[in-house]
């Protein structure tokens, strides 16, 4: 009776040793997950999944990130929801989300309600603005469509544009009446006659006789946004090292999209998705270049971009609190990755007001 006690410490410190070694094992099991997240704000077409325009829409056609991620067995889930940003902002708060894509109202709409999230890659930036009407309309200038109906997809990056637009014209949203439309319906709805006026691409629609462009805003920064990628904060807390290779991926990808040779393949892949056909990419994006448009960099201007749009949302009254620019917006992963990859000056720079950085030249020709 009196020896229980010792054995059943001795067998105690026995089961303990025998445990130690799988310690590092469950260790570097957690160094990984089994599965990566990521939310596109968007759908093609009749929700199909799949979509346009930016360096993530080419990484999920080209299996970018699958085929990163292959050889460790980890999977990559997209979720592309038609509901778009506000969307996006639901699943995050629900825990769904580890990396999504989003406008700038959506974001800061989702930092706003304290929705932890950094910023750690651009997606794309600048393109011109169309407006369109239907194509019987008698309109000449917006001033014409005062108190008719106007659609946007209210909470999306679109909302803050149409404010924008309308804006830079003197007027407000409560100068027409605003319909929150998502683009399907909003297309649809220009077919019919049911709205009179509305923000999208106009060469396709015009083609087909359903509406055309009643003017357009060409490259304009103070219109135009920029459009991001982040990560939640428990995901990079976790994993790191598996942030960085995300978006070394994703820069791969860039480099990619911004070579113009593969301009005609990339609209032709972005076509895919039906929501904006082929043609209106080849149109909407001449004039630019694609490293211009197709830029990673988290730059002076995406900065400014957001700030902008920051104060626009509270000014336009989207928002009810003041966010903080600081500590949200991580540049590190981008940085390191233009480092690894060796692309340090790839893309070039712009500043606060969308102009190119010129190069310091003394520099430049110093030994």
């Amino acid at each position: 009776m009196t020896r229980r006690p010792f054995l059943t410490r001795l067998l105690q410190a026995a089961i303990a040793l025998t445990a130690l070694p799988l310690l590092p094992t469950l260790a570097q099991a957690q160094d990984k997950p089994t599965v990566i997240r990521i939310a596109y704000s968007g759908a093609g077409t009749g929700g199909r999944p799949l979509a346009g325009g930016n360096i993530l829409a080419t990484a999920h056609q080209r299996g970018t990130l699958e085929e990163e991620f292959r050889a460790d067995g980890i999977r990559i889930q997209w979720n592309f929801f038609p509901g778009a940003g506000p969307a996006t902002n639901e699943a995050a708060a629900n825990g769904l989300v580890d990396f999504a894509h989003h406008g700038d109202l959506p974001l800061i709409v989702g930092k706003s309600t304290g929705l932890p999230r950094k910023v750690i890659l651009a997606l794309g930036r600048f393109g011109n603005t169309y407006f369109v009407v239907p194509s019987d309309s008698q309109a000449k200038t917006l001033a014409d469509l005062k108190g008719k109906r106007i659609a946007v997809n209210k909470g999306t990056a679109g909302q803050l544009t149409l404010a924008r637009v309308l804006e830079r014209h003197g007027f407000t949203e409560k100068d027409f009446r605003v319909i929150s439309m998502d683009a399907e319906t909003a297309k649809a709805s220009l077919a019919t006659r049911d709205i009179d006026g509305y923000i999208t691409t106009p060469f396709d629609l015009q083609a087909r006789g359903i509406a055309r462009p009643l003017f357009e805003i060409k490259r304009d920064p103070k219109v135009t946004s920029v459009t991001s990628f982040w990560v939640t904060e428990e995901f990079e807390k976790k994993y790191p090292q598996i942030v960085q290779r995300v978006v070394n991926a994703l820069v791969k990808t860039a480099v990619w999209s911004s070579d113009e040779q593969n301009r005609d393949p990339q609209f032709k892949l972005w076509g895919q998705a039906g929501s904006t056909p082929y043609g209106d990419y080849v149109k909407t994006w001449e004039g630019y270049t694609l490293r211009d448009r197709n830029s990673p960099l988290l730059d002076e201007y995406y900065l400014a971009s957001i700030q902008k749009a920051i104060d626009e949302a509270k000014r336009f009254r989207l928002i009810r609190r003041d966010v903080p620019l600081a500590g949200w917006i991580e540049p590190k992963y981008v940085n390191q990755a233009l480092k690894d990859l060796k692309l340090e000056g790839h893309w070039p720079e712009f500043d606060v007001d969308g102009n190119p950085k010129q190069r310091d030249v003394a520099k430049v020709a110093a030994p």
